[in-house]
């Protein structure tokens, strides 16, 4: 963990394939502006890093015990796949694929199976220029109801990750906990690791841990989400927080491919534009 100080605005070089955007799900913010809103905030997020692109975090299954609830229909016998009647993301995903945005479609999988995860939401959605893979947040794998989640083996890193590649040779998995032991042990290829730590001290404390799951995953692009609540009471107070926290990221991480502002926050971060 870094002891040092860390500069409010450390100097970093434009990053030519760096993604800066934000994470979306249909209960973090209060309420939900629309896809212009959103877009919208992916625009003012990756203008704060010259040469990056809009990229989000796009949530399409929420877990519900014991397994998880998709955000459009579809067809399935595994009885921990619920879903909706109606599509709730084609819309965003139309206006994402306009604006150039780069998604990720991640599902908080619980017991449900992951490979007719994959095939579910890879099948439906596809079709989007703008989807460039699939996301799980591993603290809801084979969860018991708490956000701490199963760790995921080698063996299932590589099934997971040539399954998603299956649908698009591009496309990529990301992994995303708060803890690597919970990532597989050795298994990288096509992979992205995300940290979603909070509850940090300081600005410190947060910077030293990113720069711990970087060097960590030396060989692996990783991304960071941040900007939780429980963070404000040291956020709040810097002049800029996604570009100073994104800032000191880049200088620590220089592994770090992608840089997510949480959506508990974002209203308050990114008010919506008149």
């Amino acid at each position: 963990m870094s002891t040092h100080p860390i500069p409010a605005t450390p100097s970093v070089p434009p990053q030519s394939n760096l993604g800066a955007g934000f994470r979306f799900s249909s209960y973090g913010p209060s309420y939900d502006p629309g896809p212009d809103y959103w877009v919208s905030v992916g625009d003012r997020m990756s203008a704060k890093f010259p040469g990056s692109k809009p990229e989000a975090i796009w949530i399409v299954g929420n877990f519900t015990d014991p397994g998880t609830y998709l955000s459009f229909p579809v067809k399935t016998s595994d009885p921990n796949i619920t879903f909706a009647y109606t599509d709730m993301n084609e819309q965003a995903l139309n206006l994402f694929d306009q604006k150039g945005f780069k998604i990720w479609l991640q599902v908080e999988p619980g017991n449900a199976d992951m490979v007719s995860l994959i095939d579910l939401v890879l099948g439906h959605y596809g079709h989007h220029p703008s989807v460039i893979g699939f996301g799980v947040d591993v603290e809801w794998y084979k969860s018991n109801g708490t956000a701490e989640g199963t760790p995921v083996t080698d063996a299932e890193a590589s099934i997971w990750a040539k399954t998603v590649r299956a649908h698009n040779p591009a496309y990529r998995l990301f992994l995303k906990h708060w803890d690597y032991n919970w990532m597989p042990p050795s298994y990288r290829e096509g992979i992205v690791f995300v940290d979603d730590s909070q509850q940090f001290e300081s600005f410190q404390q947060m910077i030293g841990e990113f720069a711990g799951w970087g060097k960590h995953f030396a060989d692996s692009p990783v991304a960071f989400q941040f900007g939780y609540p429980d963070d404000k009471r040291w956020w709040g107070s810097l002049n800029d927080p996604p570009l100073e926290i994104g800032q000191s990221i880049l200088k620590n991480v220089p592994n770090t491919s992608a840089l997510f502002w949480v959506d508990f926050t974002v209203l308050d971060v990114f008010p919506p534009q008149p």
